[in-house]
């Protein structure tokens, strides 16, 4: 059975945030650590309603999230279970948070691809 925890799989540090993640049977699933609050409207803008189509499912470790719909905005905290549905936007991510999350990995390419095309748009590393 294909697993991952917090000190295997592939590292990614972005400065303000961490992901530690791997492909398990289709799936991305990843450990995400958020160390200065974000907003992920401007990452996200490039997708068609500039809101993220990748659906995820979730836990809580520490912090909060909060996502914005259009017909709606929910807040996800320490020890809440989540699930994002297609067409959300994270407005908030605390500093501090962390986060295990499963995500269709093909799915997850477009909302990936469009993140890292505007980091690079504001001079970060890749």
């Amino acid at each position: 059975m294909p697993k991952l925890s917090p000190t295997t799989g592939t590292f990614e540090d972005y400065g303000p945030v961490a992901d530690r993640h791997d492909d398990l049977d289709g799936y991305t699933t990843s450990f995400f650590e958020c160390r200065e609050t974000q907003d992920m409207t401007g990452m996200l803008s490039s997708l068609p309603g500039g809101q993220c189509a990748c659906p995820h499912w979730g836990y809580v470790l520490k912090g909060r999230w909060v996502v914005k719909y259009d017909d709606r905005v929910e807040t996800y905290e320490a020890g809440d279970a989540f699930y994002m549905s297609p067409g959300h936007v994270p407005t908030e991510i605390a500093a501090g948070t962390e986060t295990v999350m499963f995500s269709p990995a093909d799915q997850l390419k477009a909302t990936d691809a469009a993140i890292m095309a505007f980091m690079q748009s504001q001079g970060a590393p890749s």
